[in-house]
């Protein structure tokens, strides 16, 4: 196996090149907004009650709406998952007979309750009398045209998701709003474009905000947290958009103006700083896995030298002992819960069982390494984040090494 990773480590040096020049790209750009904003010591400094002029939160949202290049921005602790930020951008967008468009197909598994797409939960947008519609990818593309014509008089977000969650379907670099952002504006300004960036952050140089995407929401314990923030979600877009979804945070009228935080703000603006080089490992251990896959003869996306617009490999594992054992692998090179061994379970929010890998030391992170899958064919896995390359290098060994010994590669 250690000749196997060899050949594989030395095809990526091409694809391991173009990623530190991104990382590079981007980490002069968070300096500079560092520099800008003149970031101190006082705004690292909890706060408490309603948290009415807090420096280190405003300014916190500053930074991110500067380096999206946005009007505004959410950036709270109290948002405690991607799909809570998600929820909190839908309810405080749309209203009751209006009408929801994702136009990437179905979203993520964990939205389909929060939309009601399955099943009509007490809260739920179909509760509440929002509509549903989604039109597939052509070819991998945003179908600009189909979407246009689908529009009706309701609709009042159109919604995209960059990665390609459970899909069997590309992930979409942040350039791919463009055109859609374009027709949007012109025929309907009164529609938002919301972008699920969940993986994305500081993959590439732009943003979907840089292509005039309304709205773009993500998870700080993903790519923009560096692996240090402990919890958290943020919002950025247009300021009338951000508005609204304040609104829905807090309480009309008081919007983005309060909350507090009593721990300090300190891992929030360090993973902040770090998350162009802890990203920047991520993909090199996902493009390490691909390659190591191509060397076994095993089916994954992106492909090795492929541009990446998140930090996410699929792996077609092929059954579900492969799949299984591969997860217990990665738990097993893991540096907390290494003793654990993962199996399919009903998770909540999940159509079908899950199996997850994550021994990390904020529980969930996906920009710590960690491996999902749902128990269904073609029984891929995706394989995410990773602070270091070394410790993805390593536990990726582990894995394949494990599928070995139990005969199944």
């Amino acid at each position: 196996m250690k000749a196997i990773f060899e050949r594989a480590q030395a095809r990526c040096q091409e694809a391991f090149a173009r990623i530190e020049d991104i990382e590079t790209y981007n980490t002069s750009r968070v300096l500079e907004a560092y520099s800008n904003h003149q970031v101190g010591q006082r705004h690292f400094a909890p706060s408490t009650g309603y948290g009415y002029d807090d420096v280190g939160r405003d300014t916190l949202e500053s930074l991110f709406a500067d380096l999206f290049h946005a009007q505004a921005a959410i950036v709270r602790p109290h948002i405690a998952s991607g799909t809570h930020a998600l929820a909190l951008c839908l309810f405080g967008l749309l209203r009751p007979g209006d009408e929801l468009l994702y136009v990437t197909g179905a979203p993520y598994d964990t939205l389909e309750e929060v939309i009601g797409i399955r099943g009509c939960p007490p809260g739920s947008l179909r509760e509440m009398g929002v509509r549903y519609g989604e039109v597939a990818l052509k070819e991998g593309k945003i179908d600009v045209e189909s979407v246009m014509e689908r529009l009706t008089p309701q609709t009042r977000v159109v919604a995209v998701q960059r990665s390609r969650g459970y899909a069997q379907r590309p992930s979409l670099m942040p350039g791919a709003v463009h055109a859609l952002a374009q027709a949007l504006h012109a025929a309907r300004p009164d529609v938002f474009l919301m972008v699920d960036n969940c993986y994305g952050e500081f993959v590439c140089q732009d943003e979907p905000t840089d292509w005039g995407a309304d709205v773009c929401v993500g998870s700080l314990i993903k790519n923009p947290g560096g692996g240090l923030a402990p919890t958290g979600g943020y919002v950025v877009g247009r300021a009338e958009a951000v508005e609204r979804i304040a609104y829905r945070l807090t309480a009309p009228g008081i919007g983005r103006e309060v909350g507090s935080y009593a721990a300090s703000y300190q891992p929030f603006y360090q993973g902040l700083f770090l998350a162009p080089h802890t990203v920047a490992q991520a993909v090199k251990t996902a493009t390490l896995a691909a390659a190591v896959c191509q060397e076994l003869g095993l089916s994954s996306t992106p492909a090795p030298r492929e541009e990446r617009s998140d930090i996410i490999e699929a792996l077609q594992l092929g059954t579900p002992q492969r799949l299984v054992c591969f997860c217990q692998g990665i738990q097993s090179a893991s540096p907390v819960d290494s003793m654990a061994l993962p199996e399919p379970w009903d998770m909540p929010g999940y159509q079908h069982q899950v199996i997850m890998a994550a021994g990390t030391f904020v529980s969930g992170a996906s920009i710590e390494l960690s491996a999902d899958a749902p128990m269904r064919p073609p029984y891929e896995v995706y394989l995410q984040g990773g602070l270091s390359y070394a410790h993805g290098k390593l536990a990726l060994m582990r894995a394949f090494d494990r599928m070995r010994e139990h005969g199944l590669i």
